[in-house]
């Protein structure tokens, strides 16, 4: 382990990646539908409310028609009305995956996580793939017909959600954590739906021993084929970042590149994440905020984001605007975990990463 730090650290670092997940999760959820809540629309509202920069949970609508428009759990998301984590998948998958390796360790089968999934998660608890997944499992379906068979969110980014407890509990070991990765992704997903799952587990790992987030994400670009689509729009993000190119205009670049994906698609969604990750440098509040504020799948991209800053930066450094409304608890839809104790779960996560035979 001396790659990654000592034990404390390291608690730190893993405890950081959960409440970064939670917080960035939870600033995003609001606004949490890409094509009503465009980059535009989005700062707007935060100038409406004089809360530019953002540096806090989003503050409550300072307009009426924003108010209808908003996710109808925004009441319990916004600044001053937070006192715990509201219940969401993207959450939901994290603590899915802490139950699948403590259940069947790192050797686990892709029929195995399907089989966690009928006994654990309520069917109405999931979206888009992992719904199609799901009833195909229902069905008697095995992987990898259960991605493929009437699913046409392959490439969506519910793999890339499901990713992040692989990075945790890989320090140091991307390709180890992108492999972890990929056995989940492919119940539910192909192509860049599983290559986005890849990416977000080593850039998590990677989080672990990087000097810097650029360095992350070049690690990380490694586990996936080069000539990938995501993989091409991280690089076009990061060489956009390079030449000095605002974030504002590196990201209105790339979405006419990307256009007519979808706001639920992978691609256009790393690109987002990319972007925040890259302007954000290392900060917290910056790299959540300036990720939400990209648009399109507000609350995972937030989650993505606040879980490698979070791991980045360990969860000492995280400005208590961000951890202590979430007052150590989690809401959630996994059978058995509802309001468990964030740092319980990182203490378990920590267990399974420091585990021998990893």
């Amino acid at each position: 382990m001396t790659a990654v730090g000592t034990e404390p650290e390291l608690a730190d670092r893993i405890l950081g990646g959960w409440l970064g997940r939670i917080a960035g999760n939870m600033l995003g959820k609001p606004v949490e539908q890409g094509e009503v809540w465009t980059r535009d629309r989005i700062d707007r509202y935060l100038r409406l409310a004089a809360a530019l920069p953002l540096t806090d949970y989003l503050p409550e609508p300072a307009d009426d028609t924003d108010a209808l428009e908003l996710r109808p759990e925004w009441r319990q998301c916004v600044r001053g009305r937070i006192h715990g984590s509201c219940r969401d998948d993207d959450v939901d998958y994290a603590i899915l995956g802490l139950h699948l390796l403590e259940t069947h360790g790192f050797d686990f089968s892709t029929e195995q996580v399907g089989d966690l999934w009928l006994l654990r998660l309520p069917y109405l608890q999931t979206f888009t793939a992992e719904r199609a997944a799901y009833r195909n499992l229902a069905n008697g379906l095995k992987p990898p017909l259960t991605a493929t068979y009437d699913n046409p969110y392959q490439e969506w980014i519910g793999a890339l959600i499901r990713a992040d407890v692989y990075g945790w509990t890989c320090p140091g070991a991307p390709r180890r954590a992108a492999d972890l990765a990929r056995r989940d992704a492919v119940l539910s997903h192909t192509g860049n739906g599983v290559y986005g799952a890849m990416f977000a587990a080593a850039l998590i790992s990677a989080a672990f021993t990087a000097p810097t987030v650029r360095h992350a994400l070049d690690t990380a670009l490694t586990v996936v084929p080069a000539s990938s689509r995501l993989a091409r729009t991280v690089r076009r993000v990061a060489a956009l970042h390079g030449t000095r190119m605002t974030w504002q205009d590196t990201l209105a670049t790339v979405s006419e590149e990307t256009a007519g994906l979808g706001w639920i698609h992978t691609v256009p969604n790393a690109a987002v994440l990319t972007a925040g990750l890259l302007y954000g440098d290392g900060d917290f509040t910056r790299t959540i905020a300036l990720t939400v504020r990209g648009g399109l799948d507000t609350d995972s991209n937030g989650a993505t984001a606040g879980s490698v800053a979070g791991v980045l930066n360990g969860a000492a450094a995280i400005p208590a605007q961000w951890k202590d409304p979430l007052e150590d608890t989690v809401r959630s839809a996994v059978f058995g975990f509802d309001g468990v104790r964030i740092s319980a779960l990182a203490e378990r996560t920590l267990r399974l990463a420091t585990a021998d035979g990893r």
